[in-house]
């Protein structure tokens, strides 16, 4: 990327491009609410999907694709796979992020209560 300055020194290309697909899959209102039951402790699918109330297939998909991006990581115990949070780190990204919001509203909804 070029920069007026020339002297910013920043992530490369590459590493942005990963943090960005990273950024991308955890979009998705689905995704993020996997992850935040999986902090909550680990979870096969048919356990996680009651969990979020989504449907198995589903809720299968998005964590094949959260496995794949290094999200969330799995291990078999016997016949069952059961899932866990692959870095704690996201899950502190997730629950700070979600948090900031929630004050955000809470926020909102006090200074729009005084304003009535």
């Amino acid at each position: 990327m070029a920069t007026s300055g020339g002297d910013f020194e920043g992530p490369s290309v590459d590493l942005l491009t990963e943090a960005a697909a990273a950024f991308g899959l955890l979009a998705s209102p689905a995704r993020l609410q996997i992850v935040w039951a999986l902090s909550q402790g680990e979870s096969d699918v048919s356990g996680l999907a009651e969990r979020v109330g989504g449907a198995l297939p589903a809720v299968s998909q998005h964590l094949t694709k959260l496995k794949l991006a290094g999200l969330v990581r799995s291990r078999r115990e016997g016949r069952r796979v059961v899932y866990l949070i692959h870095d704690q780190d996201v899950v502190t990204m997730v629950r700070w992020l979600v948090g900031r919001l929630a004050d955000r509203g809470e926020a909102s909804r006090h200074v729009r209560g005084l304003g009535a």
